[in-house]
């Protein structure tokens, strides 16, 4: 005969996992019944492609070639807390975009933000632009600077490079896509893994 004490462990426990069992169950239900995004079509990315969105990983890389030659890649992912929950997309998400002349190794990196704006609608800014130097290059050929001098550049150059990425299809409608889509993907991730917490914790028969 086993001890009390092991038997009101043993209690104790399956209680504690049922509890458990209990919040998952109503967590799961919740998520699946609002559905803040599942049920919203997604958009398309315009002329980008989908380089790498692994069910694994929370973020995402798109792909396109423009008609001059040049290669525009996007990698993206959210934020970690919510910027405005009186928004469509609480989150935002962190963009790098890189473009590269056709014929160079040497391209432009633009550090931007995506965020969803009060009146349903999305926009993106850019707060670091960056040359990045073909490895292949000396250092010392090399007079772009290494830190961004975005935020303290004139105006009129800052609204030129807003119009250089709408130009190769990073605009509103990108963010509003890019932001649909990492909101999906985050929501079906955290789904899944309170599917398998619960198969986890649920007893054996």
């Amino acid at each position: 005969m086993r001890k009390v004490p092991a038997i009101l462990r043993q209690a104790r426990k399956a209680i504690g996992d049922l509890d458990l069992l209990k919040i998952l169950q109503s967590e799961i239900n919740h998520e699946l019944s609002t559905k803040p995004f599942q049920n919203d079509e997604s958009k398309s990315f315009g002329d980008f492609v989908v380089d790498w969105d692994s069910p694994q990983s929370q973020d995402v890389v798109l792909r396109k070639r423009c008609e001059s030659g040049e290669e525009v890649a996007v990698s993206a992912l959210l934020g970690v807390g919510g910027s405005n929950e009186n928004v469509k997309f609480p989150r935002e998400a962190f963009m790098k975009v890189g473009v590269k002349k056709p014929g160079l190794r040497s391209m432009l990196q633009f550090d931007c933000v995506a965020t969803s704006r009060l009146g349903d609608g999305c926009d993106f800014e850019i707060h670091n632009v960056n040359y990045i130097p073909s490895p292949d290059l000396d250092s010392s050929a090399c007079k772009g600077p290494s830190v961004s001098f975005f935020s303290s550049s004139d105006q009129k150059l800052q609204e030129e490079l807003y119009k250089y990425l709408e130009a190769r299809g990073v605009c509103k409608s990108f963010a509003d896509s890019l932001l649909l889509h990492l909101h999906k993907k985050e929501q079906g991730q955290y789904v899944e893994w309170l599917h398998k917490l619960q198969a986890i914790v649920t007893p054996s028969e």
